[in-house]
């Protein structure tokens, strides 16, 4: 299915260590990794052969911090990073050419980092369907003003209640030494067992920030050994995948 202008199209890691961050991502989420696409720099992880997510060393080397990036799919990239800065938002780094495409990392305003991307999309990804590797959450401060800006830059619907790929939280504070509570991008990823996940991650150094809560969900946000925050949820049906024990 052919990804649309506007909707999520990917998400990265940035990493100063590949094989470390591999192996700690192989071993809690049962992830598999091959070169990706763009550059040998750029990796992918799959779950039964499926996408799920990518690893980039190469972005750390621009300076960029260690943080799992949502990237939304657009036509235009240069006029789209002109809507960011005029909406209120910022560019941090490009346009520039990566790989056959074109990309945009910024935050909208009130500092959630994302990206946008000009280019040919992964095919078999997607978020937020039931049977979608990956589901978003965005955290802010301000509620109406950040729907106003998605609106603007990628053409979703001022009333985030008809969001059709995420859900919208005004739960966040800004300036707060807790990154949780900070506004960002929530990338959770499905898993089968979210307590095996959640003692298979803790085991390989990284940090459980919250418990998995609720019956059915079983949602927990963790800590990668270098910091990078992302949840796991439970899902039916998902791709089997074997955390290390």
């Amino acid at each position: 299915m052919a990804v649309r202008p506007g909707a999520p199209c990917w998400v990265s890691l940035t990493t100063h260590d590949r094989q470390a961050t591999e192996g700690f991502y192989g071993g809690a989420l049962g992830w598999s990794f091959q070169e990706g696409a763009l550059a040998p720099e750029f990796r992918v992880a799959t779950v039964a052969g499926r996408p799920v997510a990518g690893l980039n060393e190469a972005a750390a080397a621009r300076g960029l911090p260690v943080r799992w990036t949502v990237f939304f799919l657009v036509e235009d990239v240069d006029k789209a990073s002109e809507l960011m800065a005029e909406c209120g938002g910022t560019v941090a780094v490009g346009p520039l050419e990566t790989g056959s495409g074109r990309t945009v990392v910024g935050a909208d305003p009130c500092g959630a980092a994302f990206g946008l991307w000009q280019g040919e999309a992964p095919a078999e990804w997607s978020a937020g369907a039931e049977d979608a590797p990956v589901q978003l959450s965005l955290h802010t401060c301000e509620p109406d003003a950040v729907a106003a800006f998605y609106s603007a830059v990628l053409g979703w619907p001022r009333d985030s209640a008809r969001w059709p790929y995420a859900d919208l939280r005004g739960d966040a504070r800004p300036g707060n030494a807790d990154p949780e509570t900070c506004p960002r991008w929530e990338i959770a990823f499905r898993t089968p067992d979210p307590d095996e996940t959640v003692a298979a991650a803790v085991r390989r150094g990284g940090r459980a920030l919250s418990a998995p809560e609720g019956a059915q969900e079983r949602r927990s946000t963790l800590a990668d050994p270098h910091g990078a925050l992302f949840t796991v949820v439970a899902a039916q049906g998902c791709p089997p995948a074997t955390a290390g024990r």
